[in-house]
Formats: structure tokens, sequence, C-alpha cells
């Protein structure tokens, strides 16, 4: 019997840094992928064609950190995690990718991913975005939110996937045919050793003195005294908002607000969280001066990456052009059998 697994990357049309204090995000998975293909194995054998060394490892646990090479961390990480619920399976192949790495559009959950359904995970989508989430917390210690690892999960084709963070509700928001969804990539970077921690520390504070920021308005916040804190709770309550004001312009086809209220966005997270760099801002300013361009903002967990663009069809832009697919898949012997 062959395996073969395909998890999509993702960009967020908008939300960001909102997940890990339960909020709403506007994620698409996009046709960018990890790939594992194999056979099965009493073992975990794989090898990238895409990053240097390979892996070997028994099914039982051991600790992500001892993986060698530095992926190797998120197939044992992984490992870890299935292995308290229910017995892994082994397989011997190889990973590649069509996602460039570092890029902010979800390389590492989509690879952990695709490795739990390779194992052989038996659950929901739910179920299998927490596990993952754990295991990349297991593996790199950056305290990441669900959205990523859901939206990989769950994602149905022709749609983005709003989800509720707080309570892990879905709901599937069609992206229109005559609008077109462009990303561009800024600079690699990665969450470990970046100020990501520290924005999920400042939200904590942020809650200790008004509660949870899902359930917070703008009034609220002048109750925190650090005026640092405040601006993070600015972002993240205001950011809420515009998911939900974004998901109806996109909608009712209103393109023109739906791209001021990415460029709102980007605003947001440059100025009040701090997690946009100089090239990010002048790159969405200059998308924005594109004929044919509604709005542009920084997606993902920021310090990098990427910056995506809300188009008209056919703009002459320099950038991918992504289209939003369904969540992950897995085939064997050349049959779709995936939960």
């Amino acid at each position: 019997m062959s395996i073969c697994v395909r998890a999509p990357g993702r960009v967020n049309l908008i939300g960001d840094h909102t997940d890990y204090t339960g909020g709403l995000v506007l994620p698409m998975a996009i046709d960018r992928w990890t790939e594992i293909r194999g056979e099965p194995s009493q073992r975990i054998t794989l090898k990238s064609e895409d990053e240097s060394g390979a892996v070997d490892f028994a099914t039982q646990p051991t600790r992500p950190q001892e993986a060698t090479p530095a992926w190797g961390r998120y197939v044992a990480a992984v490992r870890n995690e299935l292995a308290h619920r229910q017995k892994v399976d082994g397989i011997a192949g190889t990973i590649s990718t069509t996602l460039p790495i570092g890029a902010g559009l979800s390389s590492s959950a989509s690879l952990m991913v695709a490795i739990a359904v390779a194992l052989g995970f038996d659950g929901s989508a739910v179920e299998l975005a927490q596990l993952t989430r754990r295991a990349e917390v297991s593996a790199t210690g950056v305290p990441t939110g669900i959205m990523d690892q859901l939206c990989i999960a769950s994602a149905t084709p022709g749609h983005a996937t709003r989800i509720d963070c707080n309570d892990l509700t879905i709901d599937h928001v069609a992206v229109p045919e005559d609008v077109m969804i462009a990303v561009r990539f800024i600079a690699h970077r990665t969450l470990e050793g970046s100020e990501y921690s520290t924005r999920v520390s400042e939200c904590s504070h942020a809650e200790a003195e008004i509660g949870p920021l899902p359930f917070a308005n703008l009034a609220d916040i002048e109750e925190i005294t650090d005026l640092t804190v405040r601006s993070r709770a600015r972002h993240v309550i205001s950011e809420n908002e515009r998911v939900t004001t974004f998901a109806q312009a996109l909608a009712s086809h209103d393109y023109r607000a739906a791209g001021e209220i990415m460029v709102e966005s980007h605003h947001s997270l440059a100025h009040n969280f701090d997690v946009s760099t100089p090239t990010m801002n002048a790159a969405v300013d200059e998308l924005c001066q594109i004929r044919g361009v509604y709005g542009a903002r920084m997606t993902g967990g920021g310090f990098g990456g990427c910056v995506v663009a809300l188009c008209e069809p056919g703009v002459d832009i320099d950038a991918w052009i992504v289209s939003p697919v369904g969540g992950v898949q897995r085939f064997d012997d050349g049959t779709d059998d995936v939960n």
C-alpha cells in the first residue's frame, strides 16, 4: 500500500495575533503544499527533498528537542502527541513542499498536519488541529495559537475559514471569483527568537486587567495602566471587529471596503502591535498604489514574512496569485481517504 498525504499552507486574510486570545481569524488554505509519500513501515523514516538530512525514529515517544536535523523536531513532536492518544503507524518515504520556508504561510503547521495524517491520525479536524498545535509548541517553545492548524485541517475549496478561536467554531466564507488574492514574499523570518512570545505575554497582562479580550471593547482599555499593553489590547479588540466587517464586505462584493479594512489592520499591526517592519510597510504602501489593488496588509506572525493583497482579477502585480483550496487530504493507493 502506498501512502500520499497533502496538506496546504495558508494565508491569513485578516485577524492576526487574535487566535491565542480566543479571538476571530479569517485564514484561507492555499494551493501550495507539503506532501508526504511513502510506504508502511515499522519505523518513521523520512527524507526531505527540500531540506538537508533525514529522520529515522521508532514509533515510541522521545524528546523532540534531541531530534536532528532541525525539522526532525516537528516529526518527533507530532509522533509524541499522537502516541498519547492512539497507535502510531510507521512510514518510510519522502517529504516535499512548494511552500517557502519562513515566509509566514504556515509551512511548519502544514508539515505537522501532514505528518499526523501520514502516521495514522484518526479523529476530527478540531482534534487534529489541537494535537498538532500542542506538537508545535513542544517542538519550538513558541506559544502559538490554533489558527494555522485548524484552517489546514478543515478548509473547504473556494472558501476562507472563519474561526472563532474561543469555542473553535468554523464558518466557511466564500471567496468570490471576481476577486484575486495575491501574496508577496518580503523576508524570511522565524517566530523562535522573535518577540512573538512577548506579544503573547503582553496580551495576557491586558487580560489580567480587563478580562478576556474577545469580550472587551475599546472603552475598557483605558483601565490598562501600561501604555504598551494598552496598545496591544487596542489591536486585538479592533482586529476582532475587522474580521467580522471584512467578511461582510467580501460577502457583499464590496471590495473597496474590504481593502480599506485590510489597510486598517496593517496599520494596527504596525503601530499598535509593533510586529511589522519598514520593508513590509513600504510593500503595503507600494501595492496600494497599484491600479486594481483594493488593499493590502502584512499577514501572519510578523517580523518578516509576506504581504497579502486583495485585487481585481488579472491585475499586473509582482506577487504569487493563490487560490482557496480544501484542507489536508490522504490518498492511499490513489483513493481519497481523508477525514
